[in-house]
């Protein structure tokens, strides 16, 4: 059997940093093939500006290299779904990392068939998650697309390897790049994670210096914080009365999370390829935006939805982390979700106080809460006690004839 020809023009997820420099130099050496770079701003809090020099210091024309403020997409059209789902993995993880991959790869496919490239090309390892999660969103938005994975195909297998490429080919190596990094990290507007080396053994702490996007709980300020967060159709639109865009909305709210230590965890997860792995996640914005989310959610929303609602959850949520985000059941989950949006409006008020984040009131003009039903004084007919007994009576029956049953044939 022939082995496939090489692609002419390949678009690269590139950071700027070692790796995909590396990376670059190897598609143009080993593969033969010209190469576009695409950076995408998610809001990962790095001036993006020398990923464009670096990619002119390797040769590339500027045509061919592709910087973009993804910030209002990112938080608009992904992370406030999301939200309205109160989606989190395992019980815990709200998904930073994972629900970044279907924009990067939508917007790779779309530069792919703008510039006529034939080919797109990722740095994330055969280990991990995110080969499937850009894999997955690739194929979905372009099935004939070629995937190039050099970290599947190469033979550069360790960080010594890598270094003597950058050195051979004239790529610079940064100094703290010498030896092997502490522990890599991905960041967005969402979260930032941290795994590996240092944080590889789960019976140890993480050390101070991996957390970088929140104060230590313990050093934040010794007086709580109100705060207050509108809602329309189950996205926030403001903060203490301001109406902000969603990614500026998010910004304030990791401030405020920030200051306080909120949204840290440490969770031992299981990925998709099959293998546990620790990740150490700092979410500061989105975990005051869940409690807020679910806050005007329990005055707006009918028992009988938001049960369904935390059914579903889990099942939406895998699908994020999995990388299913183009898939048809994901849409389907969708539309049921943002159905269940339409009276989600209003607002809650929150304390946060020394890592953590406690909901103090809600109130909707689309309320389904009733004083009068509720209420333990004189509720002056609203509600007829009397009515319960049949109610609970219907709702026994089949326990009195099970226990009938069971006393008949001398079962205790």
């Amino acid at each position: 059997m022939p082995m496939e020809s090489p692609p002419k023009k390949v678009v690269l997820a590139y950071s700027g940093g070692l790796d995909t420099s590396i990376i670059l130099k190897w598609l143009e050496t080993e593969l033969g093939c010209e190469v576009v770079t695409f950076t995408a701003d998610l809001g990962q809090g790095e001036e993006l500006e020398p990923a464009r020099r670096k990619a002119l210091e390797m040769g590339l024309p500027p045509e061919n290299i592709f910087i973009e403020d993804l910030r209002e997409d990112f938080v608009r059209d992904y992370v406030f779904p999301m939200f309205r789902a109160n989606a989190v993995y395992e019980g815990v993880y709200l998904l930073g990392t994972s629900i970044a991959r279907p924009l990067i790869a939508r917007r790779q496919i779309e530069i792919a068939e703008m510039v006529g490239a034939d080919a797109v090309c990722h740095g994330a390892t055969g280990k991990g998650n995110d080969q499937v999660r850009f894999e997955l969103g690739y194929y979905a938005l372009k099935p004939d697309i070629r995937v190039i994975a050099p970290w599947r195909d190469w033979e550069l297998k360790s960080r010594t390897d890598l270094i003597e490429f950058a050195e051979r080919h004239g790529i610079p190596v940064p100094a703290d790049k010498q030896g092997e990094a502490p522990f890599s990290v991905d960041a967005n507007l969402l979260h930032t994670s941290s795994e590996g080396k240092v944080l590889e053994d789960p019976g140890e702490e993480a050390p101070d210096f991996v957390f970088q996007r929140t104060v230590d709980p313990e050093d934040g300020p010794d007086k709580p914080e109100i705060v207050t967060i509108g809602f329309e159709k189950g996205d926030a639109v403001s903060v203490n009365g301001e109406a902000l865009a969603p990614a500026a909305l998010l910004n304030e709210l990791n401030a405020l999370g920030r200051t306080h230590g909120i949204g840290r965890l440490d969770l031992l997860e299981n990925r998709f390829v099959g293998m546990k792995s620790r990740g150490i996640y700092e979410t500061p914005g989105g975990t005051v935006l869940l409690a807020a989310h679910r806050g005007i959610e329990q005055i707006t929303l009918d028992r009988g939805a938001a049960h369904l609602k935390d059914e579903l959850m889990p099942k939406y949520a895998e699908l994020i982390y999995n990388g299913f985000w183009w898939s048809p059941e994901r849409e389907m989950l969708q539309a049921a979700i943002d159905h269940s949006q339409q009276h989600v409006t209003g607002e809650v008020r929150l304390k946060l106080y020394k890592g953590g984040v406690h909901l103090i009131g809600r109130t909707s003009p689309r309320s389904l809460y009733s004083e009068a039903h509720v209420t333990f004084e004189d509720d002056a007919g609203a509600y007829d006690q009397k009515d319960a007994e049949g109610f609970i009576k219907l709702n026994a029956l089949r326990l009195r004839l099970l226990a009938a049953r069971d006393k008949r044939l001398g079962r205790n």
